[in-house]
């Protein structure tokens, strides 16, 4: 699938997960319409990413839904992954690309029009920008938590890649990531901790979607 399609987006993390595994969150959370999987679970040594990666890359193909790895360009090749998701402190998008190839999707984190213009000019697929409302289950630096819809909007206008908004997204205030030009959103928590994450699921593709149809009907006005 193209980055530009996709509206949801869930990054994986066993450890607030209440208990139970990563491979029942994302098997609901595919059941509830979610478009791309980031296998993170950055308490977990390489071993068990790549055992865990290689039980999701089946479950994801299976789906059609798109499976990228966090960080490690390694474990994305051993599991055939989609594609890798890059910070600014990993590989630079222009190594990964060259070890991945043209073939496979690059992303790159940013918090700044900066950052997000020189992702893009080394060729990533896509941008997650963040985190926008604050979040608790990542390790942020204050200057990057919280940067709200508003940086979606400079960043939108800055590139021509898609953008993916996390951090503290929920289905209540998707529609506001949405609305200032991101292609979707990014959550962990909003999926992993819910009671029931396929429900949770679908009410998220339901918030993004019914946005992008509302903008839809207005720029067709």
């Amino acid at each position: 699938m193209n980055p530009s399609n996709w509206e949801t987006y869930l990054v994986t993390q066993e450890s607030v997960s209440s208990g139970r595994p990563t491979l029942e969150i994302v098997a609901d959370a595919i059941a509830g319409g979610v478009d791309v999987v980031q296998l993170r679970e950055k308490e977990t040594d390489a071993r068990r990413r790549y055992e865990l990666g290689l039980e999701l890359r089946e479950l994801t193909a299976e789906a059609g839904v798109d499976l990228i790895v966090n960080d490690r360009v390694d474990v994305a090749r051993a599991i055939d992954a989609d594609g890798v998701h890059v910070g600014q402190s990993d590989l630079p998008v222009s190594v990964a690309r060259d070890l991945l190839g043209p073939d496979t999707i690059v992303g790159c984190s940013t918090s700044t029009v900066e950052q997000a213009r020189e992702a893009a000019a080394d060729s990533a697929d896509y941008l997650g920008v963040g985190t926008i409302y604050g979040t608790t289950s990542k390790d942020v630096a204050e200057e990057k938590d919280g940067v709200g819809p508003e940086r979606v909007a400079e960043i939108t206008d800055a590139v021509s890649i898609p953008v993916v908004g996390i951090g503290g997204v929920t289905a209540e205030n998707a529609a506001s990531v949405v609305e200032a030009g991101a292609s979707g959103v990014a959550v962990i928590s909003e999926i992993t901790t819910a009671e029931d994450p396929q429900t949770a699921t679908e009410t998220l593709v339901e918030a993004v979607e019914t946005t992008k149809a509302v903008d839809d009907e207005g720029s067709e006005e």
